[in-house]
């Protein structure tokens, strides 16, 4: 599947490998769809062949149109490509599978780390059920019936909105960039990021380890921990606890399904409504003792080092495999005579 046609035209030709459908499926009409029809071809060594940049290249200055750019049917029929061998088609695709495997691999594992994360959050804060709840008498408070002991706060008392607007003038082009595109739907990983000098419009700085939050709707359930120190759009919140100790309260909460509905329900504006942190600093909170807060605390800062590590992982094997995909496309590096398992490389 391909991008047919965007505003930018960077994106035109950017595609994806399709397999392994069950059911059945429909596409936008901004995307265009490619099937072989020769017995010649591994598809997946094309998926990686269309990835590389001097077809990105191609697709790029094909795009025609005005406002809008668009690729069609006749600009892919018309497309050169090389058909090397099917025994070098196999080994090309399983080398550079075996990186998008790892990849997949490291990603399942965040996946599962930040539903543990999710999974304690909501015992512990939201049901109660944390570690000897069994002899903590259940009192009345302004929130409800809460545990002896827990503080119930506003969010505000834990946490702000840290607005650093900088000149896009005055910053290095290089600079991590994360714009609303890149914040993952529900998950904290920010695995995903591009550079200042792709956006010209204001930023705001932010440090590692803050939060971002996306602003607009409907983008409030994209919610990250930044990994690295850098600039994002000015449609995200950067929010950053009021101590240490209360960062994980804080992660957990602005996290969480039931404040992505608070902030949906106040969302202010009509064509295009947008979060208010003034409203959502009123949001409720309740803060444990200090033991089970410290306790909670050391499980999500062990969990977060562990995402961010299986992040730079995945930047890491992006980058050697990005690399790879030319020289093994062009020839420059010879498989031919290397032994490589092929078998789960589909004809």
């Amino acid at each position: 599947m391909f991008v047919r046609s965007n505003g930018n035209r960077e994106l035109i030709g950017r595609s994806l490998f399709i397999k392994n459908i069950q059911e059945s499926v429909t596409h936008s009409a901004f995307t265009i769809k490619l099937r072989f029809t020769s017995n010649q071809v591994i598809p997946r060594f094309y998926a990686y062949l269309f990835r590389s940049s001097l077809m990105r290249q191609t697709f790029s200055a094909q795009g025609n149109g005005t406002n809008i750019s668009n690729l069609n049917q006749g600009i892919l029929s018309n497309l050169e490509v090389p058909l090397p061998p099917l025994p070098i088609q196999h080994k090309i695709a399983a080398i550079l599978s075996a990186y998008d495997d790892l990849i997949e691999n490291n990603t399942r594992r965040i996946e599962i780390l930040e539903e543990m994360a999710r999974s304690i959050y909501r015992e512990w804060f939201v049901n109660f059920r944390f570690p000897s709840h069994e002899q903590v008498q259940m009192v009345d408070s302004e929130l409800g019936l809460i545990p002896e002991g827990w503080e119930p706060v506003k969010l505000g008392d834990i946490a702000q909105d840290i607005r650093r607007s900088i000149n896009p003038d005055l910053i290095n082009p290089e600079t991590p960039y994360f714009g609303l595109e890149h914040l993952p739907r529900k998950s904290i990983a920010l695995s995903e990021w591009g550079t200042a000098s792709q956006v010209q419009s204001t930023k705001l700085f932010f440090h590692k380890g803050e939060i971002l939050f996306g602003k607009i709707r409907p983008y409030f359930h994209k919610v990250g921990v930044a990994p690295v120190e850098g600039v994002c759009s000015s449609d995200a919140v950067v929010i950053k606890a009021k101590a240490t100790d209360y960062f994980p309260i804080v992660l957990a909460c602005v996290s969480s399904e039931e404040f992505v509905a608070h902030a949906t329900q106040t969302s202010q504006g009509t064509k295009m409504p947008r979060a208010n942190w003034d409203v959502l600093i009123k949001y409720p909170v309740v803060i444990p003792p200090l033991p089970l807060l410290y306790q909670f605390n050391e499980f999500v800062q062990n969990t977060l080092a562990q995402i961010h590590n299986l992040i730079f992982k995945n930047r890491n094997l992006r980058q050697t495999r990005d690399l790879l995909l030319p020289r093994l496309i062009s020839g420059e590096i010879d498989v031919e005579n290397l032994d490589i398992n092929t078998d789960q490389i589909a004809a």
